[in-house]
């Protein structure tokens, strides 16, 4: 008697998950619907640069009604799958946002764009900066300044030779000192393509800057440094 009633039980909650797994399965017919309205969606996102259609690298893809999207890659190119009828939004960095949307008269299942953005650069007026108001304020008070001994003592102190030359040997060079002397040596390489590039020791600039040198005791200077 309990073994009847425990296969009937058993039996009752096979039937019940059935019923209910059909329950929520939807309707072949509404898979169908659903599918016939997904489309491939895929595209370039470009600018205008100089003329010329460059594409737009990362730019953001987002379908905001379903919270979903994607980012194309460095070409421009993005792919994501939508519905007929949906909004999208272009969205990237320095551009103006934009959207589009899916034409519900589709009769295929693929849909290419070629989305071209805007750039969002706000360029600022010219601003220059005075701790006057005025350059006849400026110029006034600079003839009226009082620069007493110990000012004076320090600007001579700072554009002492000795001083400069201390900061000249710590400050390193900038873009167009290194490529100046980039090219220098580029051209002093080429000019002396297939030779034997002159030695120093027969150079008769080389011994006058080496006389001068032991003349002012530089290297003096630099043996006793080195102690």
């Amino acid at each position: 008697m309990k073994l009847t009633r425990f296969l009937v039980i058993i039996m009752a909650l096979i039937l019940r998950g059935a019923t209910l797994d059909a329950q929520t399965q939807p309707l072949p017919q509404a898979m169908d619907e659903k599918e016939k309205n997904l489309v491939q969606f895929s595209g370039l996102v470009v600018t205008e640069e100089r003329g010329q259609m460059v594409p737009v690298p990362y730019a953001n893809i987002f379908i905001p009604t379903r919270k979903v999207g994607t980012t194309a890659n460095y070409q421009g190119f993005f792919s994501i799958v939508v519905e007929k009828g949906e909004s999208i939004n272009f969205t990237a960095l320095g551009f103006r946002k934009s959207s589009f949307v899916i034409p519900q008269s589709l009769k295929e299942d693929r849909y290419s764009l070629v989305k071209i953005m805007s750039r969002d650069t706000i360029l600022l007026d010219e601003a220059i900066i005075f701790p006057w108001p005025s350059r006849e304020h400026f110029k006034t008070e600079f003839l009226a300044m009082n620069v007493t001994d110990e000012l004076e003592k320090r600007a001579m102190e700072n554009l002492a030779s000795e001083t400069l030359e201390k900061v000249r040997e710590v400050t390193p060079f900038d873009g167009k000192e290194t490529g100046s002397m980039y090219l220098r040596q580029q051209a002093r390489n080429y000019y002396y393509y297939g030779q034997t590039p002159p030695m120093n020791i027969f150079s008769p600039t080389a011994w006058q800057q080496f006389f001068k040198s032991w003349k002012n005791g530089d290297y003096k200077k630099k043996k006793s440094t080195g102690d």
